[in-house]
């Protein structure tokens, strides 16, 4: 094959890692192809998210004024949600705005705007092929081959997504256990852009982003989550996939009873259902990210390398993505340079990550998943707090107590003990 009918690179997957990567390595003057099997970037996307967007900075400076983002995400509320209560802890904060920390997006529209940079800069972006397989020469990725056609490159970046059927085909990834895994189901409710803002208490281009524990997902390891974009709210659960397997519940279920709740159903109501799907994601990235990145020709990115973090106040992903990229673009241009793209060529990924907040926070988190695990965080530790507050503020006409002795007597009645508390608090300082 002629030298000139092979790229530098080709990446798969125009999402937010596979964008990002294509973007810098094509400023840096290589050549890339950029596939993606939606008919248009983003258009295969559940929705969108809440995008931790500091890191786009790097990338694409005025990143905020010029992307196609929602609401900038200046308060968030942790949620306890109860059967028949719910105690909020209720952040705001214009440092978050200052610059600005995250913003809603959905990724229809912001995937598009990525690949319209990417192809600014000089990628060739392919949408609406869909990728068969890696063509290999020994155990040497060399490309990847769609329906009849083949694409050569020194070096592929898969940004393909939690599955990644590319990193699975040649044994880097098996399937996932399903603790790793879990399963979002979300709904996106058409509001008046003055509904949202005066349902909400924000103004102009604000936005606030719900976490929610407990009767969220009725028992289920997981949560609930609900954000503000500029004419629409999205809302929904997400679930750890093995304890939903095992408790035989329909998420479809879980997720209507979710949106049905008086505390939730206020926010939405009235409101027009846009769109309603569910998407699989990842539940314990750090497990996954300590697994293999790269091999001979191959680098995996975004969710495809496992870059997701839930600490149960945050669920990050885009900003991981990104970042990850960033790395390995950094990595895959300096192989180029040095015609070394073997395993070991590559190897600088993960010195990058090391180096950058990405590596770090997947370390700060490490333990977050197993935290998460715990079925008390699920229903009685919310159920507590609820009966301590309602000790504080249901005044009828006998005598007070002191605070703590209204939460002494609150624990007393829960299945909770003093020493199971001390555990979930010992286990959230190490994991949190």
């Amino acid at each position: 094959m002629d030298e000139d009918d092979v790229f530098d690179v080709v990446v798969v997957g125009a999402g937010v890692a596979g964008c990002v990567a294509a973007y810098q390595l094509a400023a840096a003057g290589r050549s890339v192809v950029l596939v993606d099997r939606g008919v248009t970037p983003g258009s295969k996307n559940l929705s969108g998210g809440v995008f931790y967007c500091r890191v786009m900075e790097q990338v694409f400076p005025g990143f905020v004024e010029q992307a196609p983002v929602e609401r900038r995400i200046t308060r968030n509320v942790v949620s306890f949600l109860n059967e028949t209560s719910a105690v909020n802890v209720d952040y705001w904060d214009t440092r978050l705005g200052q610059p600005v920390n995250a913003v809603s997006v959905l990724r229809a529209k912001l995937d598009a705007w990525l690949a319209e940079r990417c192809e600014e800069a000089g990628v060739f972006v392919m949408p609406g092929v869909r990728v068969d397989s890696l063509l290999l020469d020994g155990d040497q990725v060399v490309g990847v081959k769609a329906g009849d056609d083949e694409l050569r490159a020194r070096v592929v970046i898969a940004a393909d997504g939690v599955n990644s059927f590319l990193a699975r085909s040649i044994g880097m990834r098996a399937a996932e256990p399903t603790k790793h895994l879990a399963l979002g189901v979300k709904s996106v409710i058409g509001l008046p852009r003055q509904v949202i803002e005066d349902r909400f208490h924000v103004t102009g281009d604000e936005g606030v982003a719900y976490a929610v524990v407990g009767a969220a997902t009725q028992g289920v390891a997981g949560g609930g989550f609900c954000y503000t974009n500029t004419e629409s709210v999205s809302i929904g659960v997400v679930m750890r996939l093995d304890d939903l397997v095992s408790r035989g519940v329909s998420s479809s279920d879980v997720h209507d009873q979710f949106l049905a709740h008086p505390a939730m159903a206020r926010l939405i109501d009235g409101g027009e259902l846009l769109e309603y799907g569910a998407h699989l994601t990842i539940e314990d990235g750090p497990a996954m990210v300590r697994q293999e990145l790269v091999r001979p020709g191959l680098v995996l990115v975004g969710d495809a390398g496992g870059f997701t973090l839930n600490t149960g106040m945050t669920i990050r992903g885009m900003d991981l993505a990104a970042g990850s990229a960033i790395a390995a673009a950094r990595a895959v241009d300096a192989a180029l340079t040095a015609e070394d793209v073997s395993a070991e060529g590559l190897g600088r990924y993960r010195t990058e990550l090391a180096a950058s907040f990405v590596g770090a926070d997947m370390a700060t988190y490490a333990k977050a998943p197993a935290f998460l695990e715990r079925p008390q965080m699920y229903g009685q530790v919310g159920e507590l707090v609820a009966d301590v507050m309602h000790g504080v503020f249901d005044l009828d006409t006998t005598a007070r107590k002191h605070l703590v002795p209204t939460a002494r007597a609150a624990l007393k009645d829960s299945p909770l003990t003093l020493r199971t508390l001390a555990g979930l608090a010992v286990g959230g300082m190490r994991g949190l």
